[in-house]
């Protein structure tokens, strides 16, 4: 029983067409099409029907998507997050787009997350007999596919808690307010497997989102897109640079609708046994800026 990754975005948009131009022509999405007043995307290197979904009616996140490994597993987590305290419900094949049968529940961050166990497959660009490297006609950024999130929560602790006793998530990284056993818990970097996170949850409001991420290569990749952004008159954030948690090369960027996008290259194998990395609140610039060492207020204070 696993959960094996992010599966699916769903986020809110304030105008489609402005959407799908920097989801589309900036970052190279494959624009899968609109269905019932959505929008789905996929990335070049994803083999099921979308990665990422959009609606029009303000901005901000609907929903996160994560699959499991197999049918099987719907019940046992279904029932553990009952056991937490949270509320949970079914939901039924085709209610959301080439989507299987699955599980919904409300995080205690007041987020909505769905698991599911199927999607429709639609191949990727390369196909997977004698494939080539990457695509010969990719468009913009040319993401391979989406990566993680990163959401806000009043109590990180309990939120982490959720995901290690709930679904067996692990911390790769921690920012604490001590080294002391009784510090407060200002963030926390998940993993589902190997990778270094497939979640992180900072302190905040309540169903706040502060970024979903789209995987990239490597560094030099990450600069090429940071020059794809000027071209396109795409607002950035912060970058490019490299982060101290996670070790990830990154840059942070906005959709013409105001939510934070971020581009993430790298980071280290994570695996169970390997100790968690912990960091003091008052080293939390080099944490996240590596290079700089310092955060900007914009960084910390705007959310969707």
């Amino acid at each position: 029983m696993s959960v094996l990754r992010l599966g699916y975005v769903h986020a809110r948009v304030t105008d489609m067409a402005d959407a799908v131009s920097h989801y589309e022509r900036t970052l190279g999405m494959k624009n899968v099409g609109m269905i019932d007043g959505k929008q789905y995307f996929k990335g070049w290197d994803e083999w099921e029907h979308h990665s990422l979904v959009l609606e029009e009616g303000g901005v901000g996140l609907v929903k996160l998507g994560y699959k499991v490994s197999s049918v099987d597993d719907l019940a046992a987590y279904e029932s553990r997050a009952q056991q937490f305290g949270v509320t949970v419900e079914r939901f039924s094949k085709g209610e959301n787009e080439a989507v299987g049968d699955g599980v919904r529940f409300n995080l205690p961050s007041e987020h909505r997350v769905e698991l599911y166990a199927e999607m429709t497959e639609v191949g990727n660009e390369v196909g997977f007999i004698n494939p080539e490297v990457f695509p010969r006609d990719l468009v913009g950024v040319g993401v391979p596919g989406i990566d993680h999130a990163l959401i806000t929560a009043e109590d990180p602790g309990l939120a982490e808690r959720f995901f290690t006793e709930v679904l067996d998530w692990y911390p790769t990284e921690r920012v604490q307010t001590s080294l002391d056993d009784d510090h407060e818990l200002v963030g926390t970097w998940l993993s589902a497997s190997q990778k270094v996170h497939d979640l992180a949850i900072i302190g905040g409001p309540q169903g706040g989102l502060h970024h979903f991420a789209f995987q990239l290569l490597d560094w030099s990749a990450v600069g090429r897109a940071g020059s794809l952004f000027s071209m396109d008159d795409v607002s950035v954030d912060v970058g490019p640079t490299q982060h101290g948690i996670t070790r990830g090369t990154t840059i942070y960027f906005f959709d013409p609708s105001g939510n934070r996008n971020e581009v993430y290259a790298g980071g280290y194998m994570a695996y169970r046994d390997r100790p968690t990395v912990r960091w003091t609140v008052d080293q939390l610039g080099k944490g996240i800026f590596y290079l700089q060492r310092e955060l900007n207020e914009r960084f910390t204070t705007v959310l969707t």
